[in-house]
């Protein structure tokens, strides 16, 4: 939309923050099934919530007797909290989620047959455009996640726009295309916002936050380092360093959620993987969730996902261990040559993730999307 241009990154002409729409064509084959559409959507959201408060009952509730023996309560979490995680995902349309193993380059025998078994302590990276991607970790680790506590934003704009450098920027620059996009009303980059550092939380706090941004120190939410949390992890962590969630059209700048952690990474081992959604089309809703309901986030978004009549897809893509940051012939020096800051891990991870993904990376992060709610939130009064 034209009035939201101001949010469009100079650089590549990504508009990263609004939701996706389908192509514009004849939305008639929509609008037929759109009343069976609906009663499908309600039966499917009735049993997503129906799942929602199985889970809390029995992963929160029941299983707490058995806390004391922890082999025994990790184990059936875990397998309570795969199915019916798989359940809602089969309830949303995604029957088959295609997971692929890939390296950066191409090496002859390689078949994508590198174990990809993160253990307790260890750390996943990946992209954030949804809340979906969560139901899959859950389906496949039952992980830990972690949301940051950062400094308030600065969110007041200015005439024009500088994007932060980015030391990695996959594809041509030709100069022509949508990458030549700019708007003299563009605003001036957010300044970064320092990371305080983090809370964990539970599967469904971590779905309810999505599409939303970090959340300010206040004397009601405590807050810890990441290592801290790390080292005293029983299962994987997952880390999103784009701190909020885009449209999935573009991958947002990382903030500084590895500071001071050298590379290659010898405490843990770093696990980088990328999630793609496709586009939306008039009878397949986009999966991305890049602004947060106002209200029980994200029913309606749920609501929106139930009344497609056709399968979703989703696309993961797992880099191979031997390839990622925790890897001894990993050279740091390949993404983040003359990088002027002391979080040398979150920039490979950036790069490693858009390359997975073949995705490009914007100048903006999680302080434009506080800037961009605040305008969007006016917009619509």
């Amino acid at each position: 939309m034209e009035k939201f241009s101001a949010f469009r990154d100079p650089g590549t002409g990504i508009q990263p923050f609004l939701t996706p729409v389908p192509a514009l064509g004849s939305d008639a084959l929509a609008s037929v099934f759109l009343p069976l559409g609906c009663l499908a959507a309600l039966i499917r959201t009735a049993t997503i919530a129906v799942l929602a408060l199985l889970y809390a009952i029995v992963v929160k509730g029941i299983l707490t007797v058995v806390v004391p023996v922890a082999p025994l309560h990790r184990l059936l979490s875990y397998a309570f909290t795969a199915l019916l995680s798989r359940l809602v995902l089969l309830l949303l349309g995604l029957w088959w989620i295609p997971v692929e193993v890939v390296t950066r380059k191409k090496r002859r025998n390689f078949k994508g047959t590198e174990s990809w078994q993160p253990k307790a302590g260890d750390i996943i990276v990946s992209n954030w455009a949804s809340w979906i991607e969560l139901l899959w970790l859950a389906f496949r680790f039952d992980p830990i996640y972690v949301l940051p506590v950062c400094e308030p934003a600065n969110t007041k704009g200015t005439a024009s726009r500088q994007s932060d450098p980015i030391a990695v920027t996959p594809g041509r620059r030709t100069g022509t295309g949508s990458a030549a996009i700019s708007s003299p009303s563009t605003r001036a980059s957010t300044p970064r916002s320092k990371i305080l550092g983090f809370r964990e939380v539970n599967l469904t706090s971590m779905i309810s936050a999505t599409g939303r941004t970090p959340t300010a120190p206040n004397e009601y939410a405590t807050y810890t380092s990441l290592e801290e949390i790390r080292s005293k992890a029983d299962r994987p962590v997952v880390v999103f360093p784009e701190c909020t969630t885009s449209n999935g059209r573009g991958l947002l700048r990382f903030s500084d959620v590895f500071a001071g952690v050298p590379v290659p990474v010898q405490r843990f081992q770093v696990f980088v993987m990328c999630v793609r959604y496709d586009p939306p089309t008039n009878l397949s809703p986009t999966l991305s969730h890049s602004i947060a309901s106002s209200t029980l986030n994200p029913l309606a978004h749920v609501f929106k996902l139930t009344t497609g009549l056709v399968p979703l897809t989703m696309s993961i893509r797992l880099l191979a261990p031997s390839e990622s940051p925790s890897s001894a012939m990993f050279m740091a020096s390949d993404f983040a040559s003359g990088l002027r800051s002391d979080d040398i891990l979150s920039e490979c991870c950036a790069a490693l993730i858009a390359q997975l993904g073949k995705m490009k990376r914007v100048g903006m992060g999680w302080e434009d999307k506080a800037a961009f709610m605040e305008f969007y939130k006016g917009k619509k009064k």
